[in-house]
């Protein structure tokens, strides 16, 4: 359901989304999104019997979202691709990886 939403919400227009006050705004919310799908995955790989969950979480996470920017100028005529729309997911999806492995080491202790 949060990749659907992800998508809709990536190739649909969102002129109505609220402004938090930056210029960068809309990187805000590519970092969040992809936290949170990432965290999405790790949950689901958790519980599974694969391998790699972290990296594999990263990188499926990194590959969607430039998958979207391409479908962006593919699919819309009112959205464009942006690459620092993909330094933000990324961004976004190590730093809950790191964060994930922060907690986990704060855990063992």
């Amino acid at each position: 359901m949060y990749v659907a939403t992800l998508t809709f919400a990536s190739l649909g227009n969102v002129s109505g989304v609220p402004k938090i006050g930056f210029s960068f705004d809309d990187k805000i919310y590519h970092f969040l999104a992809y936290a949170i799908l990432t965290f999405l995955l790790h949950n689901y790989f958790t519980i599974t019997t694969v391998k790699r969950k972290v990296l594999l979480s990263v990188v499926i996470a990194v590959i969607y979202g430039i998958i979207i920017e391409v479908l962006q100028s593919i699919v819309t005529d009112f959205r464009t691709p942006d690459y620092h729309d993909v330094l933000a997911n990324t961004a976004g999806a190590l730093f809950l990886i790191l964060l994930l492995r922060f907690k986990n080491k704060l855990k063992l202790k």
